[in-house]
């Protein structure tokens, strides 16, 4: 394979598929190093975006293992996903399967670079061409890899997070909670003003009051108050991370405490000016851990950590990565490997 398309920023892609409904036995799986799909312009994911994803890493260790992170977590989450679009769900076994055969033939492709990865998207679509509001009968269910470095440009240094209070991503009850695209296209203007104004990302609030922290498009959202970390809890509009609760299970080891609370924006900004609020971070499977440097609302922006990343936040990183790549011990059994 060619190891400068890697080098050059351009990211090769192998994909598995399986055409038909899985859960009335009638899906037939393929493969192909380049898929291209043939779709009809009916196709009610076109129309009616039925459709969902998950994202989730490979890592190659430095005695050549391959390991994959709480792969099980994704694939309950996508059924979940799966649930609440009215689409079928894909057996738990052969949706693990499928990615760890399909990474141990492309391992050759994972990055060992520091901060590198092989990045496993699982997507399913909607395929029925017909126009009508109703669940698809037809979808395609594949996987796509590819090799990835760090989430943001800069890698691990602190970014500038906008609170969003025009725009709202979703509401209890909505589809906030589960992984598909209509989440994050509502999410692209309020993005976009963002970063005009020179902020990385968009912070949410509820969709109801606008006053409680939700999450970054991105990342799910925690506080250091001294020695607590301190996160919103999953409300049914907060998409529930597969980092954000190895945070909440990794941090009680390192000996700090965990909150999940209501966080009120007004309170948040007065504990960052008085010194109460000492760090921020965001978590997400693509971004890992990343620090948070300034948080702007209503004009007002607030440094945290002195522009810097905080301990704990250092701490953290170290501690979650290091299980990832092999470099610390797996004290929970999250790591599964892969041939």
């Amino acid at each position: 394979m060619n190891r400068s398309l890697v080098s050059a920023g351009i990211s090769p892609t192998a994909c598995c598929w399986l055409n038909g409904r899985p859960d009335r036995g009638g899906a037939t799986p393929a493969s192909s190093p380049t898929p291209r799909f043939a779709l009809d312009p009916a196709c009610k994911v076109f129309h009616y975006a039925q459709e969902i994803f998950e994202g989730l890493k490979a890592y190659k260790w430095a005695d050549d293992r391959v390991a994959l992170f709480r792969p099980g977590m994704n694939a309950r989450r996508f059924n979940q996903s799966a649930e609440r679009l009215c689409m079928p769900e894909i057996p738990e076994e052969l949706f693990l399967a499928g990615i760890a055969q399909l990474v141990a033939l492309e391992r050759d492709w994972i990055p060992t670079a520091p901060g590198t990865s092989l990045y496993i998207r699982p997507a399913m679509i909607a395929v029925e061409p017909a126009l009508g509001i109703k669940p698809s009968d037809h979808y395609y269910f594949y996987v796509i890899l590819s090799p990835v470095g760090a989430y943001y440009a800069t890698g691990f240094s602190p970014v500038g997070i906008m609170v969003e209070d025009l725009y709202v991503r979703a509401v209890p009850g909505g589809t906030g909670e589960a992984k598909t695209g209509g989440n994050y296209a509502s999410s692209l203007k309020a993005g976009l003003e963002a970063k005009k104004t020179g902020f990385d990302q968009v912070l949410w609030l509820d969709g109801r009051e606008q006053r409680y922290i939700d999450e970054v498009g991105a990342m799910n959202m925690f506080f250091v108050y001294g020695s607590t970390i301190v996160t919103a809890p999953l409300s049914g509009s907060i998409l529930p991370g597969v980092t954000r609760d190895s945070v909440l299970k990794l941090a009680p080891t390192l000996g700090y405490q965990v909150e999940e609370r209501p966080i009120d924006v007004n309170d948040l900004m007065a504990d960052i000016k008085a010194g109460r609020v000492t760090e921020a971070f965001g978590s997400g499977t693509a971004a890992v851990i990343t620090p948070v440097c300034r948080l702007c609302y209503k004009q007002e922006t607030l440094q945290l950590s002195g522009g810097n990343v905080g301990e704990i936040t250092q701490r953290l990183y170290d501690a979650l990565t290091g299980i990832q790549t092999g470099k610390r011990y797996d004290p929970f059994g999250w790591v599964t490997f892969v041939g």
